[in-house]
């Protein structure tokens, strides 16, 4: 469903990505580790046009989009839950949602958005602004998903969010994975967070994957020893 080969990414002339390749399956959650600095959040973003890439290429559900922008990459299948959540702060719940229906036929929030999240029915006429960190992560990912994605891109959704508020995120993203098909890919420091939803779990250091995994068997030890500083 996201195929990935030698892809390369650069901040002018230094390359920050060097030449990752990764192949997520259809209704496959995979985590990518790693501490901070090394490579995570400009992988993510390189997926989602917002970085662009040097070389290699990015395919979903076999349809190139590297040197796509942005919004067609959306209309391609792909959606991008932002490290720090990026919500619209004056715009209300409703609202926020409603902008991620802008690819689709839609022209009211899918009930099966509020079902997924009731805290986001109960306020959705609410600012964005006023939520808590761990309902504004529950907004991004609604937001996300009101596109109708194939692939959800996940940066950091633990950052910031109190445990009873991840176990929850992580039970929803497992629903999602079930009952939509959906391949995830997140990014995380987090390793029991990793566990809880992985179904892979890769490690990234200095832009390269270094280790990867499957959850069952998985080395915790050897993957804790990659995110130790």
């Amino acid at each position: 469903m996201l195929a990935i080969d030698k892809l390369r990414v650069s901040y002018g002339q230094s390359e920050v990505i060097h030449g990752v390749s990764l192949d997520v399956a259809p209704g496959e959650i995979v985590a990518i580790m790693g501490r901070n600095g090394m490579g995570k959040t400009t992988l993510m973003k390189s997926l989602m046009g917002i970085v662009p890439s040097r070389s290699g290429t990015i395919a979903v559900d076999g349809k190139l989009v590297e040197t796509a922008e942005s919004f067609d990459r959306v209309r391609s299948g792909l959606a991008y839950v932002p490290q720090g959540r990026m919500i619209f702060s004056t715009m209300t719940v409703k609202e926020n949602i409603e902008t991620g229906l802008t690819v689709t036929d839609d022209r009211e929030v899918p009930p099966d958005l509020y079902e997924l999240f009731p805290v986001l029915l109960e306020m959705k006429g609410r600012r964005g602004g006023n939520l808590s960190g761990g309902q504004q992560q529950q907004l991004a990912i609604a937001r996300a998903l009101a596109s109708r994605p194939k692939v959800l891109l996940l940066d950091e959704p633990t950052e910031g969010i109190q445990p009873s508020i991840i176990k929850e995120i992580a039970r929803t993203l497992r629903r999602i994975r079930d009952d939509k098909g959906l391949s995830i890919v997140v990014s995380e420091q987090v390793l029991s967070f990793a566990l809880d939803i992985a179904d892979r779990v890769l490690v990234i250091e200095n832009g390269e994957i270094v280790h990867e995994s499957p959850r069952a068997g998985i080395d915790e030890a050897k993957v804790s020893s990659f995110l130790s500083v």
